[in-house]
């Protein structure tokens, strides 16, 4: 007698805990429901309180974005998206070619380029790249100034793949014979011997990038140089990704831009854009050439840099990408508006 007793409250407990779960999840269930109609309320309710000039299309095709890529960061491989696309999207693809390969321009090229760049109407919508350090078209008394981007990378990685580039050349270019084709040296005895291409100088190149073209971004472990640099980035730059990151990179682009990256990130996935130029026989450096190279001040700097822009894509990226917590994603409208 007392199992059935036992039996019946078991079976009585278990039909509780049945009922209970099914009105958390029908609970659950009209939640979601209330939130997607909320956000279709307000959905219809922004579209008089949000303000979109007629001028829209025209403003799009004004557009003009300049990636003045640093060397050795997959900067190929983007630039190969983009070339993709531009005639899909309506828009033009020139590369920036200075001469002797120099990232520097002269004054009076400066003046030049930023009246092309802004009044060159012809060639709008444009991406411009090209290995040039930042130019601040404000200084140049231009009407108008275009929008910035670009990549960055892990400082001793590109010194590595550089080094390795101008003596075995890449898969993008095979038979291009380089400068330094021949030399067997590898970078762990390059760093051993205090050879001059491996000297942690040459890693100062990314922060005169995004510094520009005064005279102090060149000189290697200027503090100036950095903090100008980091300004920038923040300031003049619309998004700066990380080589690491690439896809995410090109992802964040597709949404802010859509008017010249729209379909980006599904072209990068099914094509061969995401390995199109490697560096032949790259050797990883030893554990002790990486410990020696990063006690160079110029490492510290170039590597402060590179940290300061991945915490900044993060938080670029987090934003744009991720969804508010009802599943939707983030909107802005304009509300007591007055007069009516």
């Amino acid at each position: 007698m007392l199992n059935v007793h036992k039996i019946w409250l078991l079976s009585c407990l278990c039909v509780v805990v049945i009922i209970v779960l099914y009105f958390q999840a029908e609970i659950a269930r009209l939640e979601d429901i209330y939130h997607r109609l909320e956000y279709r309320l307000v959905q219809s309710r922004t579209e008089s309180r949000q303000f979109f000039p007629k001028t829209v299309e025209k403003d799009d095709d004004d557009l003009v974005v300049i990636y003045n890529r640093v060397p050795k960061t997959g900067s190929t491989s983007f630039v190969g998206v983009a070339y993709d696309l531009c005639k899909k999207n309506h828009f033009k693809v020139l590369h920036i070619n200075i001469t002797a390969n120099m990232h520097v321009m002269s004054l009076n090229n400066q003046y030049k380029f930023a009246q092309n760049v802004t009044q060159w109407h012809e060639v709008k919508p444009a991406l411009y790249h090209g290995h040039m350090a930042f130019l601040n078209f404000e200084r140049l008394g231009t009407s108008s100034k275009p929008l910035y981007i670009n990549l960055i990378r892990k400082p001793l990685d590109r010194l590595v793949s550089y080094y390795y580039f101008l003596r075995n050349g890449d898969n993008f270019r095979p038979h291009l014979v380089r400068k330094k084709h021949g030399d067997k040296v590898t970078f762990d005895e390059c760093v051993e011997k205090g050879q001059p291409d491996c000297d942690p100088n040459n890693m100062w190149l990314q922060v005169p990038f995004f510094c520009g073209h005064s005279a102090q971004c060149w000189k290697p472990g200027s503090h100036w140089a950095l903090q100008q640099a980091k300004a920038n980035l923040v300031n003049h730059y619309l998004v700066v990704g990380v080589t690491e990151e690439m896809l995410d990179f090109i992802t964040v682009l597709e949404a802010a831009l859509p008017r010249l990256f729209k379909g980006a990130t599904e072209h990068y996935l099914n094509s061969n854009k995401s390995h199109l130029r490697q560096t032949s026989s790259k050797l990883q450096p030893s554990q002790e050439t990486i410990e020696r190279i990063q006690q160079s001040n110029i490492w510290k700097m170039e590597n402060e840099l590179y940290e300061f822009a991945l915490e900044h894509f993060k938080f670029v990226k987090k934003r744009l990408l991720i969804k508010e917590p009802n599943g939707v994603a983030q909107i802005f409208f304009y509300e007591k508006i007055r007069p009516k």
